[in-house]
């Protein structure tokens, strides 16, 4: 497909011409979409928990999100659609299901959206400080969701940027990490495996303490298969970005936490602030604090970007089946305006809590997120072992079935009940299991309605 193509959509008003994402897009999508703020900030306290063993933490959290992908990759092939995995949890588990796990998504990514409006804000009020921290939550806002409401390729185009950008970042980190790491940099000396000879300082605790720290940064690989719905062949789409995105982005991630790790001692209380910052500073790189904050800030607007697409899409699929209010379905160039306005309330709500609280209400509202990726990787694994019986040639085949499916909800078991036992993880991890309880039971209340309202055939 050499342009991005149209098709024909019959509407009330007559007909409208639905453009759709290029195979460039959806590859891209998938590679930028777990590549968050996370990566860059939040894996210093994996680093700190685990040592240089966090490679093991990351491997093994790496693992995990490979098989969650590949799970999802197999049902959206044989089912795309803009509700991905609600829709495969209906059809494995039932409407209660499918039900749960859209709402619990769409609320949660709602408060994700804030959350990273906030992040981008903080950084662009420290480089413009004339402009108060609710002003720069409003800009992007406004400027993310003008670009929602317009054809879909301009989400595309838009995330295809951001994604290089944040890939070329990495690369390049690669590159000066690797080069310091051989000794061919000037006026670096390199350490060569030095610091790497206490591996594990924290013993196998300090690793699994690190792969919980580690493996909510995996988190946004759900949007490729909500993007690839709007390509104009699904399936070839969602294969090629399931198969070549996943292994990449391990590269990534392992390989930067392997510069990291072996260039710097591992409680180098700078490495726990900002373990890539560190690393610049190690290098000589000047005001590297400064170009980390550029990339964090592109990486933030990319993932308000992808997270409103994906909200949205949500959103109009649970109309769809009925699951939300008709109006959401509204389209205009097949983008669903109504659920884009919708899903982006929250965001805006957040220039007010910006405006009275800008100090705590990040924390406050990263918080609240809670552990809600777990309860969809866990609707994911659940609905892929169920619904392999009905599929007998799938395009995208899910690796060792059953026993890696299996395998892979065991470990979304494990985590949880990890994080139950931690004091400071408990209460997150309780508030997502009240929020996913409350929606699960309205869910099956729902249904349980709909089956008293059908005629008796009997």
């Amino acid at each position: 497909m050499n342009s991005l193509s149209g098709r024909h959509r019959h509407t009330r008003t007559g007909l409208e011409t639905v453009t759709h994402l290029r195979e460039r897009h959806v590859t891209m999508i998938a590679l930028g979409g777990v590549i968050g703020a996370g990566l860059f900030v939040g894996t210093g306290a994996g680093i700190a928990l685990a040592g240089p063993a966090v490679l093991i933490s990351f491997g093994l959290a790496g693992i995990l999100a490979l098989l969650v992908m590949r799970m999802l990759g197999e049902m959206a092939a044989e089912y795309p659609s803009g509700g991905a995995f609600s829709v495969h949890a209906e059809k494995a588990l039932g409407p209660w299901a499918g039900f749960t796990v859209g709402w619990a998504y769409w609320g949660t990514v709602g408060v994700v959206l804030a959350v990273e409006a906030t992040g981008a804000a903080k950084i662009a009020a420290g480089w413009v400080p004339a402009v108060p921290q609710w002003a720069w939550v409003l800009i992007f806002m406004s400027a993310l969701t003008a670009v929602n409401l317009t054809d879909v390729r301009n989400f595309g185009e838009f995330e295809f940027w951001f994604a290089g950008l944040k890939i070329a970042a990495i690369v390049l980190f690669l590159a000066l990490g690797a080069a310091a790491i051989a000794g061919l940099l000037p006026n670096v000396d390199s350490p060569g495996f030095s610091n790497l000879t206490d591996f594990m300082p924290n013993g196998w605790g300090g690793v699994v303490a690190g792969f919980m720290a580690v493996v909510f940064a995996f988190g946004g690989l759900e949007v490729v298969t909500i993007a690839a719905a709007d390509a104009e062949d699904p399936k070839h789409a969602i294969g090629k970005a399931v198969r070549t995105s996943m292994t990449r982005l391990l590269v990534f991630y392992l390989g930067s936490m392997a510069v990291v790790v072996t260039l710097l001692p591992w409680n180098d209380s700078e490495v726990g602030a900002s373990p890539y910052v560190a690393v610049l500073n190690r290098l000589g790189i000047p005001a590297a604090g400064q170009i980390m904050n550029v990339v964090i800030f592109v990486a933030l607007l990319s993932a308000i970007n992808a997270t409103l697409y994906g909200a949205a899409r949500m959103l109009c699929s649970l109309a769809e089946r009925g699951e939300a209010p008709k109006a959401l379905l509204t389209r205009k160039n097949g983008v669903p305006r109504n659920a884009v306005l919708a899903s982006v309330a929250f965001g805006f709500f957040s220039v007010l809590l910006n405006y009275l609280w800008p100090d705590t209400v990040f924390l406050l509202l990263l918080n609240a997120v809670g552990s809600a990726l777990l309860v969809v990787w866990a609707f994911i694994a659940i609905s892929q072992i169920r619904l392999r019986r009905t599929i007998e040639h799938p395009t995208v085949p899910m690796w060792g079935y059953p026993y890696l499916s299996w395998l892979a909800l065991t470990a979304i078991a494990a985590i949880i009940v990890l994080m139950l036992s931690d004091e400071q993880a408990r209460g997150q991890i309780l508030s997502t299991g009240v929020l996913v309880a409350v929606i699960a039971a309205l869910g099956l209340s729902r249904s349980a309605l709909r089956r008293r309202s059908l005629p008796d055939r009997t």
